[in-house]
């Protein structure tokens, strides 16, 4: 599927809740997957795909495999993390960027069934970034203020063909 990019609008727009759980769901879940491990990423949520709805997949590669949550809600956001963090929508951008350390999100399975689930470090930053992108927030708007500044400077300097490497490097 291709990946939306910054600029386009439907990566702004707050999405609306998942209601039919169904075969498309399904089949949706597999295809974003895919994506996502093509791309490759650590998360991909519905609107990076034009969709907007609140549905994300993920797969950490901790060993727990894949999973996905629609209609995400998070909880229990507790300490304080600051690592680069990136996005598939803005490739190739890092920028450090703060998140709660451990984070607990609630929604529904591919099948409609109630989930839960706690992560830290790595899982509770995915929870949040894609829990952003569901409600149309990137993770450039919860930069600090200089850092923000840089980061659209980049993305500025890009749209005008004169950017040719990555700013800064995953860390993961």
């Amino acid at each position: 599927m291709p990946i939306r990019l910054f600029g386009d609008p439907v990566l702004r727009t707050p999405a609306r809740d998942v209601e039919t759980f169904d075969d498309l769901l399904a089949k949706l879940c597999d295809d974003m997957l895919e994506t996502m491990y093509e791309a490759p990423g650590v998360g991909l949520a519905a609107p990076q795909v034009g969709l907007a709805i609140r549905f994300f997949v993920f797969d950490a590669g901790d060993g727990s495999g894949p999973n996905a949550i629609a209609n995400p809600v998070l909880s229990n956001l507790d300490g304080v993390q600051e690592d680069d963090e990136g996005c598939l929508s803005i490739p190739n951008l890092y920028f450090p960027t703060a998140r709660a350390l451990s984070a607990h999100v609630t929604g529904q399975d591919v099948k409609g069934r109630p989930i839960e689930l706690e992560g830290d470090e790595l899982i509770a930053r995915i929870f949040q970034h894609e829990t952003d992108h569901v409600n149309g927030t990137l993770f450039i708007d919860r930069l600090a203020p200089d850092e923000r500044r840089k980061a659209m400077a980049e993305i500025r300097e890009r749209e005008l063909g004169g950017w040719t490497r990555p700013l800064r490097r995953p860390t993961e």
